[in-house]
């Protein structure tokens, strides 16, 4: 089975190797394969990534991913977003758990506001929000699929003031119904709000892609921060998994980066791969860890990244001997 990895740019580059070390030690007859890609690379060479590397990811069973710098510039073009419609990973995934409460954020990946259909003119600027029915449907379908195993489905729009969030919210309730699915749908500000003061109302949220980006960051405060988000991008033959967190390049190169997103990006690839015991290694190695007070400076201790990766190794071969 063949993995690809993409370290990406900033602290991709130090916490993507300590996830693929740990994938190696639970899984040694993985294949894994290195993919350049990014703003490094683009810096370097004038291309973030070319069809070549999407035909190489393709190939792939799974590819794990790190963080890319996306600069603001008008010629330069995301490199994720390219790879979300490339490869049509149309469901992203975002698991936020915490004490007594534990939600999945299901996101559009590949349209809304982040369709790419842009244009910046002399005196304004345009980015066009395309919201379709093939789009809208097989999001909720996804996210109905995911309450079978856990609650019910919230759906987060702002359907009182954009015409084309009624139009998904309509999309998305049909598809509960057809479900047999208990929902209830909710402005997307005041989701925000909610989330935060009473996370235990929520189970499955399904949403359109820049409303589930914002939603999935505000609810890292619910965990203590993004650096122990994962996410994972799904779509029917295709599956990318990567750290909630950016690159953050003033951090970068610091020891100061949290491996936990990265590392339960792992987990989520594993279980995507029919490994779910490998998976659940990791999440106890981690918690073991917090109980034993390693923690990373964001979290309030004292390991830099590199120790961190290091005593988690040490984890999962201790708890792989015994």
């Amino acid at each position: 089975m063949k993995v690809a990895v993409v370290e990406g740019d900033g602290i991709g580059k130090e916490v993507i190797p300590i996830a693929r070390e740990i994938l190696e030690t639970l899984r040694p007859d993985l294949d894994f394969f290195p993919i350049e890609v990014g703003y490094g690379r683009w810096e370097r060479t004038g291309e973030a990534i070319t069809d070549e590397e999407i035909t190489a990811l393709a190939s792939a069973d799974a590819i794990l991913f790190g963080a890319v710098t996306t600069p603001p510039a008008p010629d330069y073009k995301s490199v994720i977003v390219r790879l979300r419609k490339s490869l049509d990973l149309y469901a992203n995934l975002r698991p936020v758990r915490g004490e007594g409460f534990d939600l999945l954020i299901v996101r559009e990946n590949t349209e809304g506001l982040y369709s790419g259909i842009e244009k910046i003119e002399h005196d304004s600027a345009c980015t066009l929000r395309c919201i379709t029915r093939k789009g809208s449907e097989r999001i909720a379908r996804y996210a109905c699929a995911c309450t079978r195993t856990r609650k019910d489905l919230t759906i987060g729009h702002k359907a009182n003031v954009l015409k084309s969030d009624v139009f998904f919210r309509e999309i998305c309730i049909a598809e509960a119904v057809s479900a047999g699915v208990a929902y209830k749908d909710c402005y997307i500000d005041a989701l925000c709000l909610d989330i935060l003061q009473h996370p235990a109302k929520y189970d499955v949220i399904v949403t359109t892609n820049m409303f589930g980006d914002i939603l999935s960051d505000v609810a890292g405060y619910l965990v203590g921060g993004l650096g122990l988000l994962p996410s994972a991008n799904i779509g029917d033959r295709h599956a990318l998994f990567e750290p909630v967190h950016g690159s953050a390049p003033d951090i970068a190169g610091k020891n100061l980066a949290n491996p936990v997103a990265a590392l339960r990006s792992a987990a989520m690839l594993l279980v995507h791969i029919g490994d779910p015991g490998s998976a659940e290694q990791i999440e106890t190695a981690i918690t073991n860890l917090f109980s034993q007070g390693v923690r990373t400076r964001d979290l309030g201790g004292s390991f830099g990244t590199r120790e961190y990766g290091e005593r988690m190794v040490a984890e999962i071969r201790a708890s792989r001997r015994s």
